[in-house]
């Protein structure tokens, strides 16, 4: 009988669905702004999780409520450590794998080692990225990602 891994008490596939589902809520959070209107998260969370936003996963909820509410910060913390490129120039895909990163580290999980943050984004750039990309998503946020600013 196959042993199932947990990841924080959670089956780890469910742990990496819920990842992806951040992820592609704050992209979907990153659209809305693009075309200059409202972010609809209710409708956004509910609509990606298949379920009323109430009964929907807390790390989800977290992770689109935090991207919005503090992307000043996030977008300031990046672009300090980018030599010769700005956060702006990123893809869309690229800037939800770095905010959701940013937003687990210091604002939904405080308490999640950098280590774990920064393989979960990597996977993710591996998955939806371009051949190399993972290489800058690693580079950036282990710049980016410092323990001592921890809250």
């Amino acid at each position: 009988m196959e042993e199932e891994i947990l990841v924080n008490g959670e089956p780890a596939e469910t742990r990496n669905a819920l990842q992806r589902v951040a992820m592609t809520a704050i992209f979907d959070a990153l659209t809305y702004e693009a075309m200059k209107e409202a972010i609809p998260v209710e409708e956004i969370v509910s609509s990606l999780c298949e379920k009323p936003y109430e009964d929907c996963d807390p790390f989800v909820k977290a992770s689109i409520i935090s991207v919005i509410k503090f992307e000043g910060t996030i977008i300031h913390s990046f672009n300090a450590k980018m030599r010769k490129w700005t956060f702006d120039r990123l893809n869309r895909v690229e800037q939800a794998i770095l905010m959701l990163a940013y937003v687990h580290y210091y604002y939904v999980e405080p308490g999640v080692e950098k280590g774990v943050v920064i393989d979960i984004a990597v996977k993710q750039a591996k998955t939806f990225l371009e051949d190399n990309d993972y290489k800058f998503v690693n580079a950036i946020l282990d710049n980016v990602l410092n323990p001592d600013e921890r809250q």
